[in-house]
């Protein structure tokens, strides 16, 4: 609620909900507004807008550190997401959580379209953030059903 010694967050200065912090920790160049597009274009295709999401691209050995201390899972992985449970913030936003992809185990994992594995990969760390998972059949079925849809690319 607002009031004059609290007001309300308009939002993102470019007026788009939801919002997408980006942090590029790795050497590679990336399309940055593309892929805050797709993560936005992903989490309204799941009914949700007034949201926060970060997003860090790291290193290899970053994200291996990460896998292996929040995982305890040896190497490198390509994605990792961090879900939070927050009660929404005073601009009535809830934070997500965090996604952390490592572009260069995206070029690993498909040599012939990292860009196209790169928002695979985003969008399947952003699903994960929303409950989905791959333990079962069903379940696989189901995001890799969404996955397609929001990244444009087939899962293999």
């Amino acid at each position: 609620m607002a009031d004059d010694d609290h007001p309300v967050d308009p939002g993102p200065a470019d007026g788009a909900w939801p919002r997408i912090q980006i942090s590029n920790r790795q050497r590679g160049t990336l399309d940055e507004d593309g892929l805050r597009s797709l993560a936005r274009d992903t989490l309204r295709g799941e009914g949700i807008d007034r949201a926060e999401l970060s997003v860090s691209f790291v290193e290899s050995g970053e994200i291996e550190e990460l896998h292996e201390r929040f995982m305890d899972e040896p190497g490198p992985t390509d994605v990792l997401s961090f879900p939070l449970d927050e009660a929404e913030g005073p601009d009535g936003a809830r934070h997500l959580g965090d996604v952390v992809v490592a572009p260069a185990e995206a070029e690993r994992n498909n040599p012939a379209d990292p860009e196209g594995e790169l928002r695979l990969l985003l969008v399947h760390g952003i699903l994960h953030l929303l409950g989905y998972d791959h333990e079962d059949e069903d379940a696989r079925t189901r995001m890799w059903e969404r996955q397609e849809r929001y990244s444009g690319v087939r899962a293999s």
